[in-house]
């Protein structure tokens, strides 16, 4: 409140004030404890990943040691180096093919007037509230049946799996292309722009949080996947990923022997994640529809 109205309290401002000032100072104290809870996994990851050995209770190791990363790429037991190529190769595909496919089904959603427009998408949510794994069994035969299972086909059938359902994710894009005006789909089309123009030379450059979104879902969503990537390769080691290939090396007789190495392979998975969020974490916050439509 302006201090000249006629209506200002100064001892009722300054208790606002004091108020104000409290909550945001709870506030703050509540995150940073919230963060500090989240860091430490991460942190006792990393300092473990540096101990010579595996020490039960101790959360600083005595002695330390870069052998762990070294040993990622020269075991010849479990071949680190082939898992971490086989998730990169499968998550770059997969998060392209993805990204594609669900901007392209979310806009046709949006923009395009069909006869089965609001069943098909009612259709999509209802499957999309069943669990993926409830028809990894019979997903798994289908493949076999065409010889995209087990083996280096394996690889193919696991990339055909994740892209099937992509559209599945529609309706976050839809909500964000349902925001961008359709006068500039109008004004393109006077100009003698078609459907295709339209997207990837209109739409597409005023849409990159909802990219950038799609990108980091499809590329995560393999990157950590246990369950399928297990399931299709088919016991072959040359052919885990690193979630599949990293659970083996833990869950045999000499675990604890590895979890140092465990532990490394975990820092080193962890950062194209990281380089993604930090290089594309500024346009979740960009403006981009503001003042789009204007003049």
């Amino acid at each position: 409140m302006n201090k000249y109205s006629p209506f200002y309290n100064a001892k009722n401002s300054g208790g606002v004030r004091t108020r104000r000032a409290i909550s945001k100072t709870i506030i703050y104290i509540i995150l940073v404890i919230i963060s500090i809870i989240w860091l430490l996994p991460f942190v006792y990851l990393v300092i473990q990943s540096f101990a010579v050995k595996y020490e039960t209770n101790a959360i600083i190791p005595a002695q330390w040691t870069f052998n762990n990363y070294v040993s990622l790429f020269t075991d010849e037991v479990y071949p680190f180096w082939r898992w971490y190529l086989n998730t990169l190769v499968i998550a770059l595909v997969v998060s392209v093919l993805n990204t594609v496919l669900t901007l392209v089904s979310a806009y046709s959603f949006s923009r395009l007037r069909f006869k089965i427009r609001k069943s098909y998408m009612k259709l999509i949510l209802v499957i999309g509230m069943f669990p993926g794994f409830l028809g990894m069994i019979i997903t798994y035969y289908m493949l076999k049946q065409v010889g995209l299972a087990n083996g280096m086909p394996g690889l193919f059938g696991l990339v055909l799996v994740y892209i099937s359902g992509c559209v599945m994710n529609y309706y976050v894009a839809k909500g964000f292309f349902d925001t961008i005006s359709t006068s500039l789909d109008e004004a393109a089309m006077i100009d003698g722009a078609n459907k295709h123009t339209i997207f990837w030379k209109v739409i597409m450059p005023l849409s990159k949080p909802i990219v950038v979104y799609t990108i980091l879902l499809a590329f995560t969503a393999p990157w950590g996947d246990y369950m399928l990537a297990s399931v299709m390769a088919g016991g072959h080691t040359e052919l885990f990923n690193v979630a599949v290939g990293l659970q083996q090396m833990m869950s045999k007789a000499d675990g604890t022997k590895y979890f140092p190495v465990f532990c490394a392979a975990g820092v080193f998975v962890s950062i194209p994640i990281m380089i993604l969020f930090f290089k594309l974490q500024s346009y979740y916050v960009e403006g981009v529809t503001g003042g789009a439509v204007k003049g």
